[in-house]
């Protein structure tokens, strides 16, 4: 019989994982200011042109903006949060579903112990079972 299980993916911070992170941040970031100068430029055009009700959507592009914002902060919090991380430090990175195969006479306890994959520079580096 099969059965899936949870396994975490984690990814050792060395300096070119730290740099790619940074990078991915720093283009997440780039991309929602983007995403706010469009709904700005959207809104403007909009209200100049007056073909819908000013306060509803004006209140659904603040909203939009507002939530782009929040986004901007937390990548902003990230990147902080990065450049403290010594190298070295493991990430949990994702988890992903894995397939088993149980028999009659395995161990139970075995089996369902936590799997963990350690990744370094996008190699797996190690399998760890708790």
């Amino acid at each position: 019989m099969k059965i899936l299980q949870t396994v975490t993916v984690k990814q050792i911070l060395t300096e070119t994982s730290k740099n790619d992170l940074l990078q991915k941040y720093h283009q997440k970031k780039l991309q929602l200011q983007k995403e706010c100068e469009q709904l700005r430029f959207e809104s403007k055009k909009l209200e100049k042109a007056k073909k819908f009700s000013g306060t509803s959507l004006k209140i659904h592009f603040d909203k939009e903006i507002s939530s782009r914002q929040e986004k901007i902060k937390l990548v902003d919090f990230q990147i902080e949060q990065l450049n403290i991380l010594p190298i070295g430090t493991e990430l949990k990175e994702k988890e992903v579903q894995a397939i088993l195969d149980v028999q009659v006479g395995d161990d139970w306890n075995s089996i369902t112990q936590e799997k963990i994959i350690i990744i370094k520079d996008g190699i797996i580096s190690e399998i760890r079972e708790r």
